[in-house]
């Protein structure tokens, strides 16, 4: 057993014995202290993580419920964290019942789901409120025995004395238990005594995934709900000037239509906030088709929105943000792209002196990559229901990061945040794009207008022309060599509009003396948010490729130059603001290319393509394999290799990193959105291409390092580093390197490379 210091009290260890029948309850609150008004990330979360939410309730009859603090959107955390804590208060796993915990700003802080960190933030502190209530159990045991605590053991919810012989269920001491201090000291288990975590365990809701029970928020339903659709400008840069409703206010089943401003001039945003358009016009009425078809009916026009001035918060700073009027078309972004491009950049990191490297180089190797907006495409658009009286308000639905939200609901709404009740439901995708709130936001907004409860929805349709997309990127690549191709020099440059993607003290910088990362933006009025692992999914791409035809240049086995220059990083490293540990980026690299035979005479079949990539804390190495389908490239497996810690759900793990090599391999052939004056090309599925069944991978094969680290994330980083694995195995297979994102269009037409 491991010693666990907590500093948790009886203020953030809450208990009642107040269940029916008695029984135990146990809740930690986390960040207790910690108001979300204002925040803007996990940077500005108190560093100190050991008062945290898991409640405990153990009835009479020994029923052990553990209720999921985080939202959930197919990662499985509803799983994974109840898992946590049962695996330190030695339940059976079999007999716990799972639910979802409530949104409580004050108890819970901002509960939220995003940057691969929901296993990593709750990791110890679950652990330690399991570890705490087996305690209280055990000492609850020992006074009713009169028995020495040390005595007893526990297993799969059961005490042992085995001296006496007598033994007793969790549930028979939990009242017990419920009158006794709180431990100060929590002992916690060795990881080679784990018997819940690292053991595979299915999906708590997927029953009622696949039997069609009501989870999600399309399916809230409640008496007397109405439903209500935003009619927004068609381009960005454009606002409503006027509009005719008599036809629309004619059709069966329609209450009302008006317009409603999302944020009054001034208002201050917080740093999760955002907006696309800011003035709607809505439509309300009884049934999602009648108010469909009554939309159709308006008779709009619209005009130039002009340059707009945001004031954001966030981080304790308030500051105005300009918003370009530009009606902006995807030729004129590439164009202005290339033109930031060749004007001097803000210097991000520069080891040693990249400029003599280069001036002195016997060759110097050059690339650009570009990559387009990209839409979310969540399986369910956004929706949310909201029933806003004077008084109070109840909102619910699909919520990346509610406590990050509701202290914009409650300026909005002008009531207090104990007067708002935020349920959150199931969420049908995320990928960031729920974590920004608006939409929830216009649906109490509406509701509060038309003083009745509402559920407001998005069309597929509205949900791609809205907005919040991964933003369009460049970077251009150089690499100097010297006579005996050693690499001297390596250079990267990125922009992007609205955000540039580089992260400068990733690999490979450490591993290169003279290094120089520079970058810039041009600023749009294109909303762009997270997306998953922002800017990674690019820098991955892109430095991946490079690395690639850099090995090539240097007559070098692409994995083998990776490992090369890792033990330089780890050897000797360059700088100190490496952010990442060369030895395990290193082992998914040897441990992609054990599992994958890379080199060996049997895959000689395929065209193959390596990658690996280093974020969100964690390590990810792909090898793609393609071959001709009908005379077009087709990713038939891939084999991949993730170090993310400690697994706790095994299952688990590998689904979630098959999807992102899925969703991986569907972006980087098909994704892409353009714009022409402003107006989103793409509105559908038609236009805007999807991977499809027989286009995924035959076989992901997922291997993870065993090692006892603490869970890393997990959600994001076997993400990017598909990117950089199709574009190189394309290269095999098509003998052309690709340098723009989406890849399929350029092998569709010869003439483009």
């Amino acid at each position: 057993m491991t010693q666990q210091k907590s500093s948790m009290n009886r203020r953030s260890f809450l208990k009642s014995s107040t269940l029916a029948g008695g029984g135990l309850m146990l809740s930690f609150t986390w960040l207790s202290a910690f108001k979300s008004a204002g925040t803007t990330g996990i940077a500005d979360l108190p560093g100190d993580w050991v008062e945290i939410n898991g409640y405990i309730k153990i009835t009479p009859d020994n029923t052990i419920k553990i209720l999921n603090p985080n939202p959930e959107f197919g990662q499985n955390v509803m799983t994974s964290l109840p898992m946590i804590v049962a695996e330190e208060l030695d339940a059976d796993w079999k007999k716990v019942v799972v639910e979802m915990g409530p949104h409580d700003s004050v108890k819970l802080g901002p509960q939220f789901t995003g940057g691969s960190n929901s296993v990593r933030m709750y990791w110890r502190p679950l652990r330690q409120a399991g570890a705490a209530a087996r305690h209280m159990l055990v000492e609850a045991a020992a006074q009713t025995w009169s028995v020495p605590v040390e005595e007893i053991t526990t297993k799969g919810g059961m005490l042992y004395h085995e001296k006496s012989g007598k033994s007793g269920t969790y549930g028979s001491m939990a009242t017990k238990a419920a009158t006794l201090a709180v431990p100060k000291d929590v002992k916690l288990k060795d990881s080679k005594q784990f018997k819940v975590i690292r053991s595979a365990q299915k999906n708590v809701e997927g029953a009622k995934i696949v039997s069609g029970k009501p989870l999600f928020g399309l399916d809230y339903q409640q008496k007397g709900m109405l439903i209500a659709m935003i009619h927004h400008p068609p381009g960005f840069g454009m606002k409503l000037k006027s509009y005719d409703a008599t036809a629309a206010l004619k059709m069966p089943g329609i209450r009302d239509v008006f317009t409603q401003k999302l944020y009054e001039d001034g208002f201050e945003q917080g740093g999760f906030d955002t907006r696309s358009f800011n003035d709607l016009l809505v439509v309300v009425g009884n049934t999602t088709w009648e108010v469909m078809q009554a939309r159709k009916q308006l008779k709009v026009e619209w005009e130039p929105a002009g340059e707009t001035k945001d004031t954001m918060g966030g981080r304790g700073q308030k500051r105005e943000v300009v918003v370009p009027g530009t009606l902006e078309s995807t030729a004129d972004q590439l164009k202005k792209m290339q033109e930031y491009a060749a004007k001097p950049a803000q210097q991000l990191r520069k080891d040693g002196d990249p400029e003599t490297a280069f001036k002195n180089a016997a060759q110097i190797i050059e690339r650009t990559y570009t990559a387009p907006f990209l839409a979310h495409n969540c399986m369910e658009p956004m929706n949310f229901f909201a029933h806003v009286t004077d008084e109070k308000a109840l909102v619910a639905g699909p919520l990346q990061a509610p406590g990050w939200s509701e202290p914009t609901l409650a300026k909005l709404l002008n009531l207090p945040a104990d007067k708002i009740e935020i349920q959150m439901t199931r969420m049908g995708g995320g990928f960031g794009r729920r974590a920004y709130g608006q939409y929830m936001f216009e649906a109490a907004l509406i509701s509060k207008k038309v003083k009745a409860p509402v559920k407001l929805v998005y069309t597929r349709e509205d949900d791609m022309t809205y907005g919040i997309y991964r933003p369009m990127y460049t970077a251009t690549y150089r690499a100097a060599l010297d006579a005996n191709k050693k690499l001297i020099g390596f250079h990267v440059k990125g922009g992007g509009i609205p955000e540039h993607a580089i992260h400068a003290n990733r690999f490979p910088a450490g591993a290169v003396d003279n290094y120089l990362a520079e970058g810039w933006q041009i600023p749009s009025n294109i909303t762009i948010g997270a997306f998953r692992a922002p800017r990674s999914n690019f820098n991955a791409a892109a430095e991946q490729s490079f690395l690639d035809e850099l090995a090539e240049a240097m007559g070098k086995d692409p994995i083998d130059f990776r490992l090369k220059l890792l033990q330089r990083a780890k050897e000797a490293p360059v700088g100190r603001n490496n952010e990442y540990d060369a030895a395990r980026y290193a082992e998914v690299l040897r441990l992609v290319k054990e599992k994958s035979g890379w080199g060996k005479p049997e895959n000689a079949q395929y065209s193959r393509g390596v990658a690996a990539y280093f974020c969100h804390a964690s390590y990810a190495a792909h090898v793609v394999d393609i071959v001709m389908k009908e005379g077009k490239p087709y990713v038939e497996k891939v084999t991949s290799a993730v170090d993310c810690g400690i697994v706790v759900n095994p299952d688990a793990a590998a689904n979630m990193v098959q999807g992102a090599v899925v969703d991986g391999i569907g972006n980087a052939f098909y994704g892409g959105l353009t714009h022409k004056d402003g107006v989103p090309v793409q509105n559908n599925f038609h236009t805007y291409r999807m991977i499809r069944m027989p286009e995924a991978p035959k076989k992901v094969e997922v291997h993870f390092v065993q090692n006892d680290i603490d869970p890393t994330g997990l959600g994001e980083p076997p993400f990017p580093p598909v990117f950089g694995a199709v574009a190189n195995a394309l290269y095999k297979a098509a003998s052309k390197r690709l340098y723009q994102q989406p890849y399929a269009p350029q092998l569709e037409t010869p003439k483009a490379f």
